[in-house]
């Protein structure tokens, strides 16, 4: 019997998500559900972790992809950064990411599911997680570096 439920378990994929590997090209944009995100956040424990939820064609999106890139650039090696794109296509996401050379990570979400799973209306989103994986600050809107900062130090 505890056979059959190790094989049962193996097939349903349950392994598969407890952990998703974090993308390397900042252009692969992999098409992520919620429970993706979770399994990418579940590999990354240990590390501080910056989400940004993003669209191409969001106005607040275009303010403050300058500052994400500069904020990533300095904490490179020290925090992870990752993009969520959403309600968009690919190809304007990858004229968005590389107008702006972020050199991180996006996954692709173009139902919006992710954010809407953990509660967040609108966008842009920013969510900065701890070493233990839970986050400990989040902001709705456009964010500025300066504010980004103070609150990476806070998890570093």
């Amino acid at each position: 019997m505890i056979g059959a439920l190790v094989v049962l378990a193996a097939c349903s994929g349950a392994a598969e998500r407890s952990a998703a590997p974090l993308p390397t090209d900042p252009l692969a944009l992999p098409r992520v559900d919620p429970a993706g995100y979770r399994a990418i956040l579940a590999g990354l424990r240990g590390t501080p972790v910056v989400v940004n939820f993003w669209g191409s064609w969001c106005e607040p999106c275009l303010e403050e992809a300058p500052e994400l890139a500069e904020v990533a650039g300095e904490f490179d090696g020290r925090v992870q950064f990752l993009g969520v794109d959403i309600l968009d296509a690919r190809e304007p996401a990858r004229d968005f990411i590389r107008r702006f050379g972020w050199p991180y990570p996006s996954v692709f979400d173009p139902d919006d599911a992710i954010k809407t799973d953990l509660g967040y209306l609108g966008q842009p989103v920013t969510l900065v997680y701890d070493r233990g994986g839970e986050v400990a600050f989040d902001w709705v809107g456009a964010i500025d570096a300066e504010r980004l900062r103070r609150e990476i130090r806070e998890v570093l």
